[in-house]
């Protein structure tokens, strides 16, 4: 099958009756549009939720033709510095706006990378311009971004979309692109994508270069992830004491599907909640999850570390 662009920018949504989710967030951003005026905003939130989206859309809606003109758009984990601020933002900001429009409208992808300084800049850039020029700051971490800025915005908090949310649009792209998807393999891209559509959008697509039937085992052979029950049996082995065969079966995995430690230890955290143990022992076992991760982090061997995590396991 040809692929002939990317997905992710093919289906972004245009327009607000196209978003799937955050249909709160989408309700207050639509009013503000349809009385022709917006405040200053920060989107926070995990990757791949639609904060850009919902925001270019507004910017479609508020400005029509006139939307690129009217519209800044800087990604500041490039610009992260002062001078970005100093110069492409404030030069943007003090001209007039295009097509008649009250404002222009900043928007600052991953501004929680902006240094102090460029922060200190920015706030007072927002102080000088107010009746010219709007700014949307996009965040993964609001806290990284400092009280005088979040005072001076209306802040919303999106959140990773739901299994119902993601299934809509799919079902848009695979009847746009002739895919067969069941039910199974749409809980696995939800399952491995957390509710990230950007990610789901580019396994999808990753997916239909191999096949036009898009099923569960073939979406876990793209990615290299390893299915859910390949890492549960692993766990029950360990559960019932037998450790060298769970340090065995572990291996295997990791090595038919090409894994890390740290990809494995993730998929263990998932599974632990599908156990048939009571809910301390899930508690328990999940603390020592983080503790092995974060050993890992901080350079110990891997395989010694996820030992100790099968040990723990035996332990119970």
């Amino acid at each position: 099958m040809e692929i002939s662009s990317i997905w992710t920018e093919k289906y972004r949504p245009k327009r607000f009756s196209e978003i799937h989710g955050q249909k709160e967030i989408v309700g207050r951003i639509r009013a503000f549009v349809e009385r022709g005026n917006l405040p200053n905003q920060l989107y926070a939130g995990p990757a791949g939720v639609g904060k850009t989206t919902l925001i270019l859309a507004a910017a479609r809606e508020l400005y029509g033709d006139y939307w690129r003109q009217n519209t800044l758009e800087l990604n500041a984990s490039d610009d992260r510095g002062i001078d970005v601020v100093r110069e492409q933002v404030k030069d943007f900001a003090k001209t007039m706006p295009f097509g008649g429009a009250k404002f222009k409208l900043v928007i600052l992808d991953e501004a929680d990378s902006l240094t102090k300084e460029a922060q200190q800049a920015l706030r007072r850039t927002m102080e000088n311009y107010v009746d010219n020029c709007r700014f949307c700051l996009l965040a993964n971490y609001s806290s990284k971004i400092m009280d005088p800025i979040q005072s001076r915005c209306t802040v919303f908090r999106f959140k990773p979309l739901g299994i119902d949310d993601l299934r809509g649009i799919i079902v848009r792209i695979a009847e746009n692109e002739n895919l067969e998807i069941g039910d199974k393999a749409v809980s696995a891209l939800y399952a491995i994508s957390g509710g990230d559509v950007r990610r789901m959008t580019n396994m999808l697509q990753s997916c239909s270069a191999v096949s036009s039937n898009i099923t569960e085992e073939l979406i876990y052979e793209t990615v290299s992830a390893a299915q859910p029950q390949e890492i549960r049996a692993v766990l029950e082995v360990a559960l019932e004491g037998r450790f060298l065969q769970a340090r065995k079966q572990l291996l295997d995995v990791m090595l038919k599907h090409g894994l890390s430690g740290i990809d494995i230890i993730k998929q263990i955290q998932k599974e632990v909640w599908a156990l048939a143990v009571d809910d301390r022992m899930k508690v328990r076992l999940i603390d020592k999850c983080g503790e092995i991760e974060f050993r890992m982090v901080e350079g110990a061997d891997e395989f010694v570390q996820l030992e100790a995590l099968l040990a723990n396991f035996i332990r119970q």
